[in-house]
């Protein structure tokens, strides 16, 4: 069949559905009951635009005439287009302005269907298109698919309710349509199978197409293993791309596009750097003319990326080539004083010196955006003389080594700042001290030395200096998880309401978000649990609102609004928030993903399901083993989760034995908290202790017992 067959209405000559075609009935049923007169679908390939049309034109009136055009988007004069389409209309003259007056006195109910309109930029054929549209009869539908939006009057229709019209976006498959898809297969997929197609390819049907032929490649039981795989185009979306896309431009484009592919993010002045004055922005607007998978860039319409799915597969291909693109970006980015972006692209560069010397503009609120974390534990582990150059790279890879739980290595990394010493001035060495102090706080918090700890907060707090206001943010967020600890919950709030003045009067929406967390805590310990909730969804959707790439943050929200479903009986909201909230802090190596994986496992085992429950938990030690995450912070919950578990099974043996060494541990000398997580580890473990006894009739006073642990909760308020 030619492009430009002419088809007067018959149905043998309408585009075949795939045998796998799925009935996408959220698109065709709107598009049919539109009243509108122009219906247009402007995607770029493989959107399924055509699959779409050749659903709903089976749909149509039955005394409808229907004339099919497939344009294969060809460019052509206007004459040659009006002859086209007189001729399947089938009229005598196929002249413009013949075409208009038919058009205009068209009495009978008629589609017409212009399916792959010119991919390339056509001025006269938009104007001569736009002339159809606008005088064409109420009685004539026109449906246009494309991979550009022509230039047209769409303003005019779109006012007067004769446009209706759907995006890349909009045709991008469900959930519920991939795995209805995947219920179509012979092939038994995972449960989470849908999921993972639907983050990897975005919904483009294409990409979804090319993951059902190739399942082992995409699919992976244990989110622990997915993180770490990585996704290579295959042969057939390579030659996909090679015939849709790659094909119809020339040299130069084909090899911008693929540049602009490894850039997280660009806009007409970065490209301009980029490709070179007057070449970058032309290159730009003739990719996003073609419909060459542009899009905004995360909801910004100032910036652009390339289709994720489709930049990522280049990326994941070795192109020695890039770095050089990337030290251009970085110089620009660099100029422009977004040093987030411009340590990025000299990472991508292999420009390390110069990382480091960026990271001097870090503060640690860039902790928590992107992948800032395990980046900068690479670059210690690489080029740790580098970051040792001067104390704030020392402070800076210190605060990185405590957040994911490397105690051990933080500690050391932070005698380093001994160098520096003494400090030129007084006040200078005050200054000093005091943030040495912040850190050491933390770090002896997070090991469970509370007396240690508590005397650096507050020691610090006395010298801070003003401008030293983040430092104090996290002295008295540490001050206020040690209060909540000890069950002294108001002093817990005034702690926590002081740090959220402060990071609210520097308008530092990531630090008003970590310290949102401490009092979703304090709420939850008090049983208010709907406040909690509410106060972790506010900003959450202040942090998606602002567009802040705060992953490692969310990834904590995540797990704390799980845990908070999981204590009301809503199971499914909680394992939708434990998985996202797991996967955003193994990107982020926090390990806190500690708590992402036994939420799941006591989903699982809430479903009976014992030995997939194990799986996780033997997941949690395998990655806080790979992480260096010293075992007195997770040993004892993970035991405790365990215990639980045992109980279920009715094996009390095994609880005894295993929480009996656990709460000798924790109550030793010198005494340690539980890690601060966790802050009823230790009720809970007498709890369950008080229950196994019970079960193997070795119980004494077991009712006393357990009345005890309420008393000391309801003293506390808990």
């Amino acid at each position: 069949m030619t492009a430009f067959t002419v088809h007067l209405g018959r149905t043998d000559y309408w585009p075949r559905l795939s045998p796998q075609h799925m009935a996408r009935g959220r698109l065709s049923v709107p598009l049919l009951a539109s009243g509108a007169r122009v219906k247009l679908l402007c995607a770029p390939a493989g959107s399924g635009k055509t699959a779409l049309l050749g659903e709903c034109i089976r749909q149509a009136p039955p005394d409808c005439y229907i004339s099919w055009l497939p344009l294969a988007g060809y460019a052509q004069s206007p004459a040659d287009f009006c002859s086209l389409l007189a001729n399947a209309l089938g009229l005598e003259y196929r002249d413009e302005i013949s075409l208009v007056h038919h058009l205009a006195h068209w009495q009978t109910p008629c589609w017409i269907v212009l399916d792959d309109y010119c991919r390339m930029p056509s001025p006269e054929l938009d104007h001569c298109l736009d002339r159809l549209l606008a005088v064409s009869s109420p009685t004539v539908t026109w449906w246009i698919t494309g991979r550009r939006r022509p230039v047209c009057n769409w303003p005019r229709l779109l006012l007067s309710g004769e446009l209706c019209e759907c995006d890349g976006p909009a045709l991008a498959l469900s959930l519920a349509e991939i795995d209805q898809l995947l219920a179509n297969e012979s092939v038994v997929w995972p449960v989470d199978a849908g999921a993972t197609i639907l983050s990897e390819s975005a919904g483009w049907c294409v990409g979804v197409r090319v993951a059902l032929l190739n399942p082992d490649e995409w699919i992976t039981a244990e989110s622990v293993k997915r993180q770490h795989r990585r996704q290579r185009c295959s042969r057939t979306l390579f030659e996909y791309l090679n015939h849709e896309l790659f094909a119809g431009l020339s040299p130069e484009l084909a090899e911008a596009w693929r540049v602009l592919a490894h850039l997280p993010r660009f806009n007409p002045g970065l490209c301009e750097h980029v490709f070179g004055a007057g070449e970058g922005g032309k290159w730009l607007k003739a990719l996003q003319d073609i419909g060459g998978f542009i899009e905004p860039w995360e909801h910004d319409s100032e910036w652009l990326q390339v289709f994720p799915p489709l930049a990522q597969c280049m990326r994941d291909e070795d192109w020695p080539e890039r770095r050089s693109w990337h030290r251009r970006a970085c110089q620009w980015f660099s100029a422009e004083g977004d040093w987030q972006s411009a340590v990025e692209h000299a990472v991508h560069a292999e420009q390390f010196e110069v990382a480091v010397s960026l990271l001097q503009y870090y503060d640690f609120s860039f902790l928590l955006l992107g992948q800032n974390i395990s980046l900068l534990l690479d670059l210690y582990e690489r080029f740790p003389d580098l970051m040792r150059g001067t104390p704030h790279l020392i402070r800076l890879t210190g605060s990185a080594l405590i957040y994911t739980g490397r105690f051990d290595q933080a500690a050391i990394c932070l005698e380093h700042l001994g160098r520096f010493l003494p400090q030129p001035s007084a006040v200078l060495q005050r200054d000093f001290i005091a943030a040495w102090q912040a850190q050491q706080g933390w770090l002896h918090h997070l090991c469970g030395d509370a007396k240690r700890a508590v005397g650096h907060f507050e020691d610090a707090c006395a010298y801070l200096a003003p401008e030293a206001w983040s430092c104090r943010v996290l002295c008295l967020s540490g001050m206020t998880q040690q209060a909540l600890l000890n069950g002294q919950f108001d002093e817990a709030l005034v702690h926590n309401r002081a740090a959220l003045c402060l990071a609210r009067a520097e308008g530092s929406l990531l630090f008003e978000g970590m310290l949102e967390l401490d009092h979703a805590q304090l709420l939850e310990q008090r049983g208010v649990l709907q406040r909690s909730q509410e106060a972790l969804e506010k900003i959450h959707d202040l942090l998606l609102a602002q567009h802040a790439v705060a992953g490692p943050l969310l990834g904590r929200i995540a797990l704390r609004r799980g845990r908070l479903a999981l204590r009301q009986g809503l199971d499914q909201q909680a394992r939708t928030q434990f998985q996202s909230g797991l996967d955003q802090c193994l990107r982020s190596k926090d390990k806190l993903a500690l708590f992402g994986f036994l939420g799941l496992a006591i989903l699982e085992a809430n479903q009976s399901d014992y030995a997939r429950a194990f799986v996780w938990l033997r997941d949690a030690e395998r990655v806080m083993q790979q992480n260096h995450v010293p075992e007195y912070f997770w040993r004892g919950v993970l035991l405790q989760v365990s215990s639980h578990f045992w109980l279920q099974q009715g094996r009390p043996g095994l609880v005894q034995v295993a929480l009996t060494r656990v709460l000798h541990h924790l109550n030793c000398a010198p005494a340690k908290h539980a890690p601060p997580a966790t802050l009823e580890l230790v009720p809970q473990i007498e709890y369950l202790l008080v229950l196994a006894e019970v079960y193997l009739h070795q119980a004494e006073q077991p009712m006393q017992r357990l009345q005890a642990l309420q008393c000391q909760a309801n003293q506390r308020g808990m």
